[in-house]
């Protein structure tokens, strides 16, 4: 049998999709911007581990932070362009494993 060369694009972007609870926070995240507590409200996930892996997304361009000016301040997460480009990638994974597991 013939051994394939992993494409390391395809090894990074399972790398970061691949982690813990990122899948499911950006499928928080198509429904629209959300602030950060419901978000952790929403997820079974402790706020310093959604704090990590939405700052990883974020350092990445798949999710953008943005900070309103406000008293109290508020913070809105949403998914940028690259990352609403997952949408399809999202919804086949959510419908294969309503097929298959």
């Amino acid at each position: 049998m013939e051994q394939r060369e992993l494409c390391p694009r395809l090894s990074k972007a399972m790398d970061l999709i691949g982690k813990r609870w990122v899948g499911l926070i950006l499928y928080e995240l198509l429904d629209g911007p959300q602030r950060f507590n419901q978000m952790q409200a929403d997820l079974p996930i402790s706020g310093r581990l959604l704090s990590e892996r939405l700052k990883e997304l974020e350092k990445e361009e798949i999710v953008n932070r943005h900070v309103y000016t406000e008293i109290p301040v508020r913070v809105e997460y949403s998914l940028t362009e690259k990352g609403m480009n997952l949408k399809n990638t999202i919804d086949e994974i959510e419908k294969w494993s309503k097929e298959w597991l």
